[in-house]
């Protein structure tokens, strides 16, 4: 019995190291070697070979380098990271021992892989869009930490306001005399990551209402706005790809872990896999929703009933909860096509439960 050889490729950001299998299921290594990571250099190695079955890790060289083993008529297994811990927390790891791992597991079962499938072309640009405004928003959240952090170590402090508005005169006026030399290029450069984020929004903006119309429609949601509903619907891709709309809490990370061992069930933090700006994201969404101004709707109040349950770490928990939730909301609404309904049925006399804690 023989079938197609299995090829695997440990994707290095210049060299990547090659193990190809044979087609017999003893599986013996046929070929062990290095080639360039460029284009020209996969595709001199892929050219000159029968069709196989390829896999590779998922990572910043996935996406272009899946797409030039399928150009050359091969197929590619895309593995997914998290899930292949014998290699990673090897004692003797090395590129052609990993190679050798991704291959002969790709042999055993694909599905133990976990193979994930790379957005399109179109998308990956969109979506970089997005990620370069949450770069520049992560630099302007550092430099006003940082201002205020020294303010504050010199017996003062600047007003409250928002990350918009830091660069005002306001802040300025109350810097200490003896740092204005030391923070008013940094209050300057704030204002002008506060412009390039407002262009970026009005790029979004656009992209949104000419190429996105699904997007437009979740933004429906109270706390969803162009930005998260336009990272949901590009990292999502493919609505079809989940069998139930709850499965997406999983694949965004949103879901505890499980120790399950005897008698044992442990309570664990949430997995945090997926896309980590998008869980990010909806977890802002979540604190909207079940602040002073979330407006009046099932989740916020399902939420709020969650939050009564405890102390503190029962309201991060319901957070946590409502931004799963609110994922399998945007996902039903994706794939019915319904618009957002706020109340479904009609409440209880008692009154919606108030929580201070989330009005920040």
């Amino acid at each position: 019995m023989t079938t197609a050889r299995i090829a695997g490729i440990d994707l290095g950001d210049k060299w990547s190291s090659v193990c190809v299998l044979g087609g017999t299921p003893e599986a013996e290594v046929e070929e062990e070697s290095r080639i360039r990571t460029t284009r020209e250099g996969l595709e001199r190695w892929l050219g000159c070979r029968e069709p196989m079955v390829v896999v590779i890790e998922v990572g910043t060289h996935s996406r272009w380098v899946s797409e030039v083993i399928k150009e050359k008529g091969h197929a590619v297994l895309v593995a997914n990271a998290r899930h292949l811990r014998m290699i990673y927390a090897r004692d003797t790891k090395t590129d052609r021992g990993d190679a050798e791992i991704l291959a002969r597991v790709g042999r055993v079962d694909p599905n133990l892989l976990h193979p994930v499938n790379h957005r399109s072309g179109e998308n990956q640009k969109d979506l970089a869009i997005l990620k370069a405004r949450n770069t520049l928003v992560e630099c302007r959240t550092k430099l006003i930490n940082h201002v205020r952090g020294v303010v504050k170590s010199f017996g003062e402090r600047l007003p409250g306001c928002s990350g918009e508005t830091f660069h005002q005169d306001k802040v300025r006026e109350m810097i200490p005399e003896e740092l204005k030399v030391a923070l008013h290029p940094l209050v300057d450069q704030i204002g002008c990551i506060n412009a390039m984020i407002r262009r970026y929004d009005e790029d979004l903006e656009f992209i949104v209402n000419q190429r996105y119309p699904i997007a437009k429609r979740l933004q429906t949601v109270p706390g969803v706005g162009p930005v998260t509903s336009m990272a949901f619907v590009l990292t999502i891709d493919d609505p079809s790809r989940f069998e139930k709309s709850r499965d997406v809490g999983p694949f965004l990370g949103l879901v505890p872990r499980t120790d399950q061992s005897g008698n044992q069930d442990p309570e664990l933090r949430i997995t945090k896999a997926g896309d980590v700006l998008l869980r990010k994201l909806l977890v802002q969404c979540a604190h909207h929703i079940l602040g002073p101004f979330g407006g009046e709707s099932d989740l916020r109040s399902w939420g709020l009933r969650l939050a009564e349950r405890g102390a503190k770490r029962a309201k991060k928990q319901a957070v946590v909860a409502v931004a799963r939730k609110l994922a399998v909301l945007l996902l039903a609404m994706w794939r019915s096509g319904e618009d957002f309904v706020p109340v479904r049925q009609e409440r209880s006399k008692r009154p919606e439960p108030q929580l201070t804690a989330f009005a920040g």
